[in-house]
């Protein structure tokens, strides 16, 4: 007998449509608009392809949002299948009005499948592109908050978006999907626009074909790896909403040059960037000019492997720029420590905001992370500290412990394995981990007895 409790009618129901295709197409004529959407979920779980395109042509909401439902069918089919549904003009031999006219194939979205009316007039979706002057707030000359009349909406052919977060990464995968979007837009001879809002990029030069078809304007979030950063600029300059930018790997011949000049203008433009993240990207003295011209409103930093010295720690320390920040990542930087002032500085700065904070691989020592110990402390709202692959004894583990558990928000730590713990620090094939392994029951009993169960403790090594 199954244990399994039996489903309600309507999962009874949804199932037998999805066990019939023709039926389930059929019975897309008379079912409540209400229905569509255990039907949408159901069907897109079982990868029925015909009856997803079936759903999707006469959906009777303004907008489908795909977002984390469950795909166990190729996600490439299910998006052929999506893409295919749309109507730009009536089904015939339908009773049905297609309503359609944003499908939203991102899958990080925290939407609902559907957003619900708006005041019962014209139904906005608050996932509407407003930047690009293809879009359909734009288009129709909507706004939100206010609605067109029955004549201006009656179209020919329905402006559409279509919703996309991309990753050109020069695979097949990445290509197939790119053609079922493109194909589609260009079968709706301009009423069907292609709105991508999160674009990573692997190697500018593979893909300089694809992005002629993206409206550049849409996009909030960017990131480039191992390109060179003319290339970057070329991008950078058609985008001036973007709320974050990532560069990893981003080759430049000198701070002196056009590109680096170009691309502090564009950085100046961007009042809306709430995060910045650059990795492999040497800013060595030259951190302050970056800073300069980035918006007050920045949240998140990340300076990975970008050789700060202690003259970039100081332009962090005095920045307006960097006053709010809720995330700092300044590890695997070989600091030389002239003077740990400049770092303490910036944490009491960023007492009142900081959540997440990363000091791992800077050469922190003993007295450096002694020094920093009331700064650190003074982060109340701290909720991750990392300050691993730092050559810190036990003891100095011992003496910052209790300062660390004080603070009650702080619940992931990152730490250092002791230097006695290595024949040779640094090197990971002479670490003993019979040491190691003393080190964390150690901590385990401290945290214990400091009753910080909810507190947990890790190394960067398994």
């Amino acid at each position: 007998m199954d244990p399994k409790e039996p489903g309600t009618l309507l999962d009874l129901a949804v199932q037998t449509l999805m066990n019939n295709e023709p039926l389930a197409i059929h019975a897309l004529e008379e079912i409540p608009r209400e229905l569509f959407i255990p039907l949408f979920i159901a069907a897109v779980s079982g990868g029925h392809k015909k009856i997803l395109k079936a759903i999707v042509s006469m959906w009777p909401f303004h907008c489908l949002h795909v977002g984390t439902l469950n795909v166990q069918e190729s996600y490439c089919e299910i998006v052929e299948a999506l893409i295919d549904g749309l109507q730009f003009l009536p089904v015939h031999n339908s009773s049905r009005v297609p309503k359609l006219r944003i499908l939203d194939l991102r899958q990080d979205t925290e939407c609902k499948t559907t957003c619900s009316d708006f005041l019962n007039r014209f139904p906005l979706c608050f996932q509407s592109c407003v930047y690009s002057p293809n879009s359909i707030l734009k288009l129709q000359g909507a706004r939100p908050g206010f609605s067109n009349s029955e004549s201006e909406l009656q179209l020919s052919r329905q402006p559409m978006e279509v919703l996309v977060d991309l990753y050109l990464d020069g695979t097949v995968k990445t290509w197939q999907l790119l053609s079922v979007v493109l194909g589609k837009v260009e079968q709706s001879f301009g009423s069907l626009h292609l709105c991508c809002r999160d674009l990573q990029i692997d190697k500018v030069s593979e893909c300089r074909s694809t992005l002629k078809f993206l409206d550049l304007v849409c996009i909030d979030h960017l990131g480039v790896h191992g390109s060179y950063l003319s290339e970057v600029c070329s991008i950078l300059a058609q985008m001036i909403h973007l709320d974050s930018l990532s560069l990893s790997k981003i080759t430049f011949r000198s701070y002196k040059g056009k590109s680096f000049r170009a691309f502090l203008t564009h950085l100046g433009r961007m009042d809306s960037l709430q995060e910045l993240s650059l990795a492999y990207f040497s800013v060595k003295d030259q951190l302050h000019k970056i800073l300069r011209v980035l918006s007050p409103e920045l949240d998140f930093l990340y300076l990975n492997v970008c050789d700060l010295t202690t003259k970039d720690f100081t332009s962090l320390s005095q920045s307006f720029q960097t006053s709010r920040l809720r995330v700092l990542n300044l590890s695997n930087n070989q600091i030389t420590w002239e003077d740990s002032q400049p770092l303490r500085i910036l944490l009491e700065k960023l007492s009142g905001t900081l959540k997440h904070l990363e000091i791992n691989s800077c050469l922190i020592t003993d007295t450096i992370l002694s020094s920093l110990i009331p700064a650190i402390r003074s982060c109340s709202l701290l909720h991750v500290l990392g300050f691993a692959s730092n050559p810190i004894t036990m003891p100095m583990l011992r003496n910052i412990f209790p300062h660390i558990t004080a603070l009650k928000d702080l619940k992931y730590v990152l730490y250092p394995i002791p230097v006695h713990c290595y024949d040779q620090w640094g090197f990971r094939g002479s670490l003993d981990r019979q040491k190691l392994s003393v080190v964390k029951s150690q901590l385990k009993v401290m945290l214990q007895a400091a009753e910080r169960n909810d507190m947990k403790w890790t190394t960067s090594y398994a």
